[in-house]
């Protein structure tokens, strides 16, 4: 608890405690061979190759949440989730409260969107479908590929994820 908390009070790239998005400690010597050099430098070639991949999208949401902005990640994950529903009475339930916890005016986790966006949203959530959200959807998926995800491929995080794993295979190849 302690390591997490010293990792929000300083910036994201003093934070080194990657525990938080790797398997449990008793794991630690298959976790390396689940995340490879390969697929961590995978990370860096695309936005979609780091969201596809668990490890990946852990490690990046880990850290959006050390730069207090993991709103956008969390609402894109909210959006997914929603498309996936079936029932109309669930996926009504669902865009209720992505839209309380998202795209209202000071919702909680507020996503940076312009009025129109935000407007148009809300109507289309009164009759909601599975794709109500994906203008929006969008339109947050493009701030995070133009900002932080670039961020996140400089910072510590990710550079000493690369780097451990790149020991690890030095390591096992020996």
């Amino acid at each position: 608890m302690k390591t997490r908390l010293g990792c929000l009070s300083n910036k994201s790239d003093s934070c080194s405690d990657f525990s938080e998005f790797l398997p449990p400690a008793q794991e630690r010597s298959t976790r390396y061979l689940k995340l490879s050099t390969d697929e961590v430098t995978r990370w860096a070639d695309s936005f979609d190759a780091l969201l596809s991949n668990k490890y990946g999208l852990a490690a990046f949401r880990t850290f959006l949440k050390t730069e207090f902005s993991d709103e956008n990640i969390e609402f894109w994950l909210a959006c997914e989730d929603y498309k996936k529903t079936k029932s109309s009475a669930k996926m009504m339930s669902k865009a209720n409260k992505i839209c309380k916890e998202f795209i209202d005016v000071h919702a909680p986790r507020e996503v940076n969107i312009d009025h129109r966006t935000r407007e148009e949203t809300k109507q289309r959530l009164l009759e909601p479908t599975p794709n109500s959200l994906n203008e929006v959807q969008a339109k947050v998926y493009s701030l995070m590929e133009k900002d932080s995800y670039h961020r996140f491929i400089r910072s510590k995080i990710y550079q000493d994820l690369l780097n451990r794993t790149q020991i690890y295979c030095q390591r096992k190849s020996v």
